[in-house]
């Protein structure tokens, strides 16, 4: 490993606790409001909470890490977060709940972007690359880590809890004692989300609906496998496998869209999504189930890079690569926040399998209005696209070590 590299360590450290508690912490509070006795649309609400607050900060982190910079802000915000964690705990009440939910989203939207600046500023251009992998292996492994912690401490004590709050606080440890140099604060990002829709009403529509589904599925997910008589341990492998599906045809999805117009790439994913929605509809043995979360995040996870990847195309070479971005995530949150409250309602209504129905709805939607954006509107040259890259769904800084990882 190199000195530079190296030297990115704690940040990595710092970004695997915070993924691991926060996956964790999503899993956590679904399976234990059912346990109170939450009714399934409270939940959603909850989850949409969550997103509300994450929207919030994408428009105030970057002028807070400008005002008292990088570790200050991480600070503020991971204390804010084991605070919450704990409040959950001590007081059980849905709107005391929905608050605390917001805070979080706030403060991770903010860690990712301290995080991912930080990140950004500090590679040496020759190695943004490898630091985009690791950082996308630290977000697989320590979210997938976190799931099994479930099944360990179980949801219906005080320890579980103590255990995020733990995670969250161990965070603070490698960014207050790394290197004392501040990083040159990150830009507020522009959001002009009516630009993105008429630069690429697909790439708009695929961000928007992989919000509806895969929130639906990280927070209502674990509400359906109870519902259907799955124990805690059996929860943790069903949501782990949607995650391991998330990275499964990620990077062959985006090679085959680097080749291909990337609304047929999209198209094909969206139709897979739909398939494995109506195939977890009607599956009813445990390992049936488990594949079919595997091929559900397989299929819908990839959704948002090949939708960063056409908007950028779109855009062509001189296009404000992070203002893409910036609205992706304006796009996406929007999604994540109707589609917890939606799937909760249906599950409500009709039980757990119109979780899937929906997915599989929303799917189908996207799929018919991709075609019809194919037939009306002539693909990109090939010679006028750039490379795809896998993106994580975290902050506009991601996009920028992302850019300059690939020689953009």
């Amino acid at each position: 490993m190199t000195t530079n590299l190296r030297a990115l360590v704690p940040l990595l450290l710092a970004a695997a606790m915070l993924l691991a508690g926060n996956g964790l912490q999503g899993t956590l509070v679904a399976l234990r409001a059912t346990a109170e006795g939450f009714a399934p649309v409270t939940i959603g609400l909850l989850g949409a909470s969550y997103f509300v607050g994450f929207l919030a900060a994408c428009f105030v982190t970057a002028r807070m890490i400008r005002a008292v910079g990088h570790v200050r802000v991480f600070a503020a915000l991971a204390s804010i977060a084991g605070a919450g964690t704990l409040v959950l705990v001590l007081a059980v009440d849905p709107w005391v709940w929905g608050l605390v939910r917001a805070a979080m989203g706030f403060c991770f939207s903010g860690l990712f972007m301290v995080i991912e600046s930080w990140l950004n500023q500090s590679a040496h251009p020759s190695e943004r690359g490898r630091v985009l992998s690791l950082y996308r292996l630290v977000d697989l492994t320590s979210v997938t880590g976190g799931q099994f912690l479930l099944p360990v401490f179980g949801v219906a004590g005080f320890e579980i809890f103590a255990v995020t709050a733990i995670l969250f606080a161990l965070s603070l440890l490698p960014v207050a004692l790394t290197d004392t140099s501040r990083p040159e604060p990150p830009k507020s990002p522009r959001f002009r989300p009516g630009e993105l829709w008429r630069l690429s009403p697909v790439a708009v529509l695929a961000a928007l609906s992989i919000g509806l589904t895969t929130s639906a599925f990280r927070l209502i997910g674990p509400l359906y496998a109870q519902e259907i008589g799955f124990d805690t341990a059996q929860v943790a492998l069903f949501m782990n496998a949607g995650i391991l599906g998330g990275v499964l045809l990620q990077w062959p999805l985006g090679a085959l869209s680097d080749r291909l117009d990337r609304r047929w790439t999209l198209f094909g994913a969206t139709l897979g999504a739909v398939a494995a929605g109506l195939f977890l509809n009607a599956a009813a043995a445990p390992v049936a189930i488990y594949v079919g979360a595997l091929a559900f995040g397989a299929f819908a996870m990839p959704l948002y890079s090949l939708a960063a990847a056409q908007a950028n195309d779109r855009a062509g070479p001189e296009g404000d690569y992070v203002a893409i971005s910036a609205a992706l995530i304006f796009w996406f949150s929007v999604g994540a926040i109707v589609g917890p409250l939606t799937a909760s309602a249906l599950v409500q209504g009709f039980g757990p399998a119109a979780l899937f129905a929906y997915t599989s709805a929303v799917h189908g939607a996207m799929a018919a209005i991709t075609l019809v954006q194919i037939a009306r509107r002539a693909a990109v040259p090939r010679e006028g696209r750039g490379p795809f890259v896998a993106l994580l769904r975290t902050s506009p800084a991601i996009f920028r070590l992302a850019r300059r990882g690939n020689g953009k």
